[in-house]
């Protein structure tokens, strides 16, 4: 694995204890758990174009796309990339079927996903971007259904399970929670000292954590942002990612490097497991059963994938390579 952008840590999606998704060079990979193979889902590297009409959509498509970020959900992948590229494929199709550019600013990063469904079952996904823009697309029309800007780059954004709120966190010490359907800021949350590059929302829908260069993990309660509730502490760096499990008893959250700390909730985040090992941290998600963690490890000239079990045991499953 090789990565050109040290924030950016979603490289990695589980869509079931067998299914993983990942980038590997400019190849996006499923790999299956249940027979160790690896298969190849997405080419980028060479000419990628979509094999669908819709509007809007870049029908001479792209070359030589490096991709800086994706998420997989309901059998929809979308990858984004350094130029504000998009790419959306439906793994259930042959083909690509959705190609734009969100941006042509010379600041163009896309620096996060998010898939989801909304309150009527229709599947949006939300774009965080280094232009300093947020931009919500309809997959049912592919179109364009929102555009929100803020006044630095958004390194991530996170929505509230109930689909009502927004969290944006990016190139400023501040956080912001927002209407969703607005966009207008409802509170600005203050307690880091650097800027973050990770949300999440716990599914609870009253909590959310927020992860910063500052070292520090913080959890929020969305009733009273007054201060954090629980600042969890990295080891060396930067906290990239965070991951809560769906049934919202375990937090993940990995430094850029080498370390990866998982807390047990019920404790009170007193209950932490760490795994340590040596390489950049490309991104980490648990299996909707919650019962496994994968974690993308790098070190710019290997890569492997890391499998982690309710046991608190890991192996490497280098067969990736």
């Amino acid at each position: 694995m090789s990565f050109l952008y040290l924030q950016l840590r979603n490289l990695v999606w589980a869509t079931s204890k067998h299914d993983v998704y990942l980038l590997l060079h400019y190849s996006v990979l499923h790999w299956s758990a249940l027979n160790g193979v690896d298969t190849e889902i997405m080419d980028v590297h060479g000419h990628v174009a979509p094999s669908e009409k819709h509007p809007g959509s870049l029908l001479e498509g792209f070359v030589h796309t490096q991709i800086s970020t994706m998420a997989v959900k309901d059998n929809l992948l979308v990858a984004g990339g350094f130029q504000g590229e998009i790419i959306c494929k439906h793994l259930d199709r042959e083909g690509i079927s959705f190609c734009c550019r969100t941006t042509y600013d010379d600041n163009a990063i896309t620096n996060a996903l998010e898939i989801f469904n909304t309150s009527s079952g229709a599947l949006h996904f939300i774009a965080s971007n280094n232009d300093c823009g947020v931009r919500e697309y309809d997959m049912e029309r592919y179109q364009l259904f929102k555009h929100f800007r803020f006044d630095w780059p958004v390194n991530h954004t996170s929505l509230s399970p109930d689909g009502k709120l927004v969290i944006i966190v990016g190139d400023d010490t501040d956080a912001l929670l927002i209407d969703a359907n607005s966009g207008k800021t409802i509170n600005s949350v203050k307690g880091h000292l650097d800027y973050s590059f990770a949300s999440a929302w716990s599914p609870d829908g009253l909590t959310f954590a927020t992860g910063n260069q500052d070292k520090t993990c913080r959890i929020w309660d969305a009733r009273n942002l007054s201060q954090s509730v629980h600042v969890l502490r990295g080891n060396v760096g930067a906290i990239r990612s965070i991951r809560f499990t769906s049934d919202g008893q375990f937090l993940a959250m990995a430094e850029a490097a080498d370390f990866v700390h998982i807390f047990d909730i019920k404790s009170d985040y007193n209950k932490r497991q760490e795994l340590d090992f040596f390489g950049e941290v490309s991104g980490m998600s648990f299996s909707p059963d919650t019962d496994t963690l994968y974690v993308g490890i790098s070190d710019r000239t290997y890569g492997s994938l890391l499998q982690f079990g309710r046991l608190y045991n890991y192996s490497y499953l280098d067969s990736l390579l």
